[in-house]
């Protein structure tokens, strides 16, 4: 009996629609996933508009060197601060206690959480510490983000500046001067 050879024969499921077969929907995942992405980034580039980082950078220049000069003054005054972010149910409190030279340093206090991304979630805080140099303030949950902290005096005379990892998580902050901040201005 002979035998027909068909190298080229089709299959039975060769012959269904394309659409019943799972290669071509495997080939189109990929640029289907790039559609839904190039959607969702383009909205979020349409409703989100972008933060001025800075109006006039020559006067914001020149401010940073005034900056610096009170970065070392409370290097030279050795300032430090230690701040507890306690979290509840209603909002948090964020306690602290400032020293300069190993002594309470009571008074006027500017505190600034700066969010990393958003101008609109900043908070600017005045607190008062007491003669022991303690102070508490209440203010909303904080997000889990790296938030950078900013102390000054009451004068302005002095600042300190740090970053704080996800407060929640690490609710203690020690700010200290840095050697490169007690270094004198050239």
């Amino acid at each position: 009996m002979p035998t027909t050879v068909r190298p080229f024969a089709a299959a039975a499921n060769d012959e269904a629609p394309w659409y019943r077969h799972r290669w071509p929907w495997l080939l189109m995942i990929g640029p289907a996933w790039v559609l839904v992405a190039g959607a969702v980034m383009g909205y979020q580039a349409a409703s989100r508009p972008d933060a001025m980082v800075v109006d006039d950078y020559y006067r914001q220049g020149k401010a940073i060197n005034q900056d610096l000069r009170r970065d070392r003054a409370a290097a030279a005054r050795a300032v430090v601060v230690d701040l507890e972010y306690a979290a509840g149910q209603g909002g948090a409190t964020l306690r602290g206690v400032i020293t300069a030279a190993g002594t309470p340093l009571p008074g006027l206090l500017h505190l600034r959480l700066v969010h990393p991304t958003l101008p609109e979630k900043d908070i600017a805080l005045t607190v008062t510490a007491d003669a022991a140099g303690a102070f508490a303030a209440p203010l909303a949950l904080l997000e889990a983000t790296r938030w950078q902290v900013q102390l000054e005096g009451g004068a302005r005379d002095w600042r300190l500046a740090r970053q704080w990892s996800r407060p929640a998580a690490f609710p203690h902050l020690r700010v200290i001067p840095t050697p490169a901040e007690a270094a004198p201005l050239d």
